[in-house]
């Protein structure tokens, strides 16, 4: 039973000469704890898993308080519970703060010997790093898997093999990851280690559906019953349920679409059960594309407006872009050309102020038919209007457009004077309150003060439904 860690060492007060030894007995057991979490993490029992994450949802904040103290004074420290804390960053889709937080700890404590058990942790870490990192750096997550190869043992090696070869399938180097697949999957064998072998298999069977030809479905088919036969050994949870969003994928490229269905029923009921929300993500995305294969696209359009609610919330910036560019050709599909040409921009916006070059191989002739669709200055004019808009905007531009009629509560500005407009679309263009007092040349009191009137006129009670308000009324 793991202890509640603020309760540890309560009881009485210190002076300042015992601080730092009480930081120091605070941060040895929160490695010890952490780490029984950790375990528990890697279960194959969903309610252990459960257990570990509610435990670390209720003392996070006293962990976060030791960690930082360890990246300081105890650099063994800092390292074990950072990366003892990447399984439950990337299940809360914490990515971005869990991948910071790590590889600050990495940074901080070099490698020990290839043999001790403090290097063990150090591989672990590269392999929790490249989990953490996001889709636009593939180098670094490339050389994070390459380190666990090079000082791994076979597990570990299976592990970084399989997930390389899944981030190279997704960058489109498809001969490096069919070989990547393809090591894990005998290192995983040789090593006797089923969640190795079903995360090399899932690849392969995602690899197979990628040139489209009827051998290659076969294959795929092919690939896909093993990975089934794996997913019935005792792997981790969270193994399984990743491999079943790489199933999901794999059954609709090949037209099983029934089983498809049932596939990610299974994982979205498992991954919401315990929160595990990057795979809720992805799994809503699958669940959105068969549904617009149905032609149910209300129902698709439920499952985009959760998955854009999710990422809002977390803040993961690569399901957010997805999110953005699902929704765009949603609209592109129903008849909502000016829409879809306000999200494309925006997102081709945001990738240009991240430094990416934006990828429009696949919906080029979309796009071109939505801006053909539209009066000239119209089209000019929906894309002027997505250039402008923050990340944050067009997700809650997602979410108003994905909304079910009866969910979207009309709001008016109509009410509302000059100023307050201002102050709205301020609000929806990112800006928090210390940045608009300075940009208005007036106190921090009178913006808080403007925006409490706005909510008593308009209902809007969170700064995302005034991003909304902006958004119908055209401020933005």
């Amino acid at each position: 039973m793991l202890r509640t860690l603020r309760s540890y060492g309560h009881g009485r007060l210190v002076d300042a000469g015992e601080e730092a030894e009480a930081a120091a007995a605070l941060a040895r057991f929160a490695v010890a704890v952490t780490e029984q979490a950790s375990a528990d993490l890697e279960a194959s029992d969903q309610d252990r898993e459960l257990a570990a994450l509610q435990w670390l949802d209720a003392e996070y904040a006293t962990v976060r308080q030791a960690l930082t103290w360890a990246l300081d004074h105890d650099a063994d420290a800092a390292l074990r519970i950072a990366t003892a804390l990447g399984p439950w960053w990337r299940q809360r889709g914490r990515l971005a703060e869990g991948l910071e937080l790590l590889t600050a700890a990495a940074g901080r404590r070099p490698p020990a010997g290839p043999t001790s058990t403090d290097d063990r942790t150090h591989i672990r870490a590269q392999l929790w790093l490249g989990y953490l990192s996001g889709y636009g750096d593939l180098a670094g997550s490339v050389a994070r898997y390459s380190a666990v190869c090079a000082d791994g043992d076979r597990q570990e090696c299976a592990d970084a093999l399989a997930a390389r070869a899944f981030r190279r399938f997704n960058a489109g180097q498809t001969a490096e990851a069919a070989e990547d697949a393809r090591r894990a999957l005998i290192l995983a064998r040789e090593a006797r280690y089923p969640a190795g072998e079903a995360q090399a298999l899932a690849v392969l069977a995602a690899l197979s559906v990628t040139a489209g030809g009827r051998e290659d479905q076969a294959e795929a088919l092919s690939w896909a019953g093993q990975v089934q036969q794996a997913l019935a050994a005792a792997i981790p949870a969270w193994v399984a349920r990743w491999c079943r969003m790489i199933l999901t994928h794999v059954l609709i490229e090949v037209q099983e679409l029934d089983q498809a269905r049932r596939t990610c029923a299974e994982g979205l009921a498992q991954s919401r059960a315990v929160g595990d929300l990057t795979t809720v993500i992805n799994l809503l995305s699958l669940a959105m594309n068969l549904e617009w294969l149905a032609g149910r696209m209300e129902d698709a359009r439920a499952h985009l407006r959760e998955a854009a609610d999710i990422t809002a919330r977390i803040g993961d910036q690569t399901a957010l872009r997805y999110c953005i560019d699902q929704c765009a050709l949603v609209c592109a599909a129903t008849g909502q050309p000016a829409e879809a040409l306000t999200l494309w921009a925006a997102l081709t916006a945001d990738l240009e102020r991240a430094g990416q070059a934006p990828d429009t191989a696949d919906d080029r002739e979309l796009r071109h038919r939505s801006a053909r669709a539209l009066p000239p200055g119209q089209a000019r004019e929906a894309t002027d209007r997505g250039t402008r808009m923050t990340l944050t905007a067009a997700v809650e531009f997602v979410v108003m457009l994905t909304a079910r009629r009866d969910e979207e509560t009309a709001r008016s500005a109509a009410e509302l004077t000059e100023r307050e407009r201002e102050l709205v679309t301020l609000v929806a263009q990112g800006h928090t309150n210390a940045q608009i007092a300075a940009q208005l040349f007036i106190s921090i009191r009178t913006v808080a003060s403007h925006l409490d009137r706005i909510r008593d006129k308009t209902g809007c009670r969170r700064r995302a439904d005034l991003t909304r308000l902006a958004l119908r009324e055209g401020l933005v």
